[in-house]
């Protein structure tokens, strides 16, 4: 199976972690993208560690980019999405097993983050562990139910979903609907809309998802 690498900062504190961010980025991108979150919240998790792999594989349409699963343009994006997370999940899923074993670190004192692609990743291999995570955040995204999804033994994390209301690359309406499938779930959310802006990430989503760190961290 492939093994992810990519950009990593040490805790701010200069200690060994007693957290880790991990930090997924969107198609044709690559880790050193997302991992430029990572003084934004260095601040309030002083002793994490940051790390932002590159997916899995080579980005199709970007020979420069990766990917954490390809993407029909031509056909049924749905489908790919749905498809693409599940066969994507074991990659991450064995990453951050990985990274739990090698550090000592524990899920609940893990944040998994994400954008686009990366924030699909990032709720479905979340959502399907049986221990809780500190927190989920997800810019720009679609949720993709795990199996078992709100009938079975999976731990509840807490959730930050953020999206900006004219996005042309993922319809902000996907960030709405798993707001309301996890609230019915009866999970944590927290749900930012940024209006005016595309897909991205904007300050008042930057700090809203600061926000939702600085409350899970204390719990």
């Amino acid at each position: 199976m492939t093994k992810l690498s990519g950009p990593m900062l040490p805790p701010a504190s200069g200690g060994l972690p007693q957290q880790a961010v991990v930090l997924l980025h969107g198609y044709g991108s690559d880790g050193n993208d997302l991992i430029g979150l990572a003084p934004h919240w260095q601040g309030v998790l002083p002793d994490a560690v940051f790390i932002s792999p590159n997916g899995p594989e080579q980005c199709r349409q970007l020979a420069s980019g990766f990917q954490w699963f390809d993407v029909s343009f031509d056909g049924d994006r749905l489908a790919s999405r749905q498809l693409g997370v599940l066969q994507a999940r074991p990659v991450l899923a064995e990453f951050l097993d990985d990274l739990w074993s090698q550090t000592g670190i524990t899920p609940e004192n893990t944040i998994l983050a994400g954008f686009s692609q990366g924030a699909m990743m990032a709720l479905h291999v979340g959502l399907s562990l049986d221990r809780p995570l500190m927190g989920i955040i997800a810019f720009s995204g679609a949720f993709v139910p795990p199996e078992g999804f709100g009938a079975g033994p999976l731990a509840r994390s807490p959730v930050c979903l953020i999206h900006g209301d004219m996005d042309e690359v993922v319809d902000a309406e996907l960030s709405a609907d798993a707001d309301v499938a996890l609230r019915l779930a009866g999970y944590d959310v927290s749900y930012h809309v940024s209006q005016g802006v595309g897909h991205g990430i904007a300050p008042d989503g930057l700090a809203f998802a600061s926000a939702f760190i600085e409350r899970v961290a204390l719990k």
